[in-house]
Order: structure tokens, then C-alpha cells, then sequence
């Protein structure tokens, strides 16, 4: 399968004048309201870990979930913030923020974003979250996933308009951004390499180191020492 990685176009709203603009500050905190139940908590911290884990050798990405996002040139809080359930920029630097301000990082958006459905939010994760992340952040690959039903579908921006992901024959979607794909594994949202490897988070990695190392002993004894 050939798997070629979108080349990253900057949206309308960077090439505004911003000069005349009298900016708020930059170091604004996070205003999100708490999750909803333990399973949208332990969704987000999931993907969270799983992708740094994976991505441990790069400096060159920001991931966060459940973390406003402030787009306003004008406003400390109007109506222009979100804050994505989890969420991906690429090509920045890798640090804590108390939030993600666009104006203070260089106009960047989110690459990627996966919104957890809820009662209380799916209408508006479906439709109005949708199209912002469409037609302003120019999100190119945006997810959603239920944790109670396992509802999951993806979109990818093509020619400015969100584009069904067609999943593969394991009911995986592709993340050109992330070049992973996304899939539900034992009811949960995981990451699976190109070659369809799941993503193993840093328990799961040093549980199979450790099995790898029990077989090579069974076979081989112990380690010699250095």
C-alpha cells in the first residue's frame, strides 16, 4: 500500500496582517471542562502514552488531549477555542504548555484530532466540531471514537473538504499524519504500525522484552556476562 504524507499547507487565517493587533498574552491556561467517565480519561491518557512511547526519539511534535486551543487574535476567551479530546501538531517543539495558543506557535493548527463521543457531545463532535476543524484548524485527518458503543470513523481533508477514511480489511483507518493507523483493539482506540503491528504501550514493550528474554534463555541459558 503506498502511503504518502499530505504536504502541510498553512490555513487562510496565517496570512492575516497581524501587526495592528493588540495580542492577549500567550502563557493562557487550559479551560476545559472534566471528562466524562473514566473510559474518555483512560481513552485520552492512552493515545497520549502510546505515541509518545512510540515517538520517543523525536523532538519534533506537541501531543496533548482535553486542552484548549485558542484561535481568537483578539480574545483571551471568546468563541474561538476548542479543546480536542487528543490532538497532534507536527513540526513544532516538544514541551509542556499550559495551552495551545495558535498566535504564539506560529500559526500552527493540529494535524490530527480524535474527539471521544459522548451522549452529551456527539451531535456537536459530528457536526459543528467538524466543520470548524474543517474549514478553520484545516485539520487534515480527524477522528471519532465512542468508548461505549466503539463508534469510530475518520476523515481526511482533500481539497479543503473532510473526505470518509475508507478503513482495511481489519476495520483500520490511516493516519497520513501520523502514518499509523487507528483501530479498536479489545474495546479500545489503539495505534497500529504500517506493517500492522499494534502499538504497544511502555508496559506492554518491556513485558515482551521480558518474554523475548525468558525464550532466549529457555533455549540459550542465561546471559553471558560483559
Amino acid at each position: 500500500m503506498s502511503v504518502a504524507k499530505d504536504q502541510t499547507t498553512a490555513p487562510d487565517t496565517q496570512e492575516q496582517e497581524w501587526d495592528d493587533i493588540i495580542f492577549p498574552p500567550g502563557d493562557l491556561y487550559s479551560d476545559e471542562p472534566p471528562l466524562e467517565t473514566d473510559l474518555h480519561r483512560e481513552q485520552i491518557d492512552l493515545l497520549i502514552s502510546l505515541l509518545k512511547w512510540w515517538w520517543r526519539n523525536r523532538q519534533d511534535f506537541y501531543v496533548s488531549g482535553n486542552l484548549t486551543i485558542y484561535f481568537s487574535p483578539n480574545k483571551r476567551k471568546s468563541q474561538d477555542f476548542r479543546g480536542p479530546d487528543f490532538f497532534v501538531v507536527l513540526d513544532t517543539e516538544r514541551k509542556p504548555r499550559k495551552s495551545w495558543v495558535v498566535w504564539e506557535e506560529e500559526g500552527k493548527y493540529p494535524n490530527v484530532i480524535v474527539e471521544l463521543l459522548s451522549p452529551s457531545t456527539a451531535d456537536t463532535d459530528r457536526g459543528l466540531k467538524k466543520k470548524i476543524y474543517q474549514d478553520t484548524f484545516r485539520t487534515f485527518d480527524y477522528f471519532w471514537f465512542d468508548p461505549e458503543t466503539l463508534e469510530f470513523a475518520g476523515f481526511h481533508l482533500v481539497e479543503g473538504k473532510y473526505q470518509p477514511l475508507e478503513p482495511n480489511s481489519e476495520g483500520w483507518l490511516w493516519s497520513q499524519q501520523l502514518e499509523l493507523f487507528l483501530g479498536i483493539h479489545q474495546q479500545q482506540l489503539r495505534f497500529f504500525s504500517v506493517d500492522g503491528q499494534l502499538v504497544p504501550t511502555p508496559e506492554e514493550a518491556a513485558a515482551q522484552a521480558e518474554a523475548l528474554l525468558a525464550r532466549y534463555r529457555e533455549r540459550f541459558g542465561e546471559l553471558p556476562e560483559s
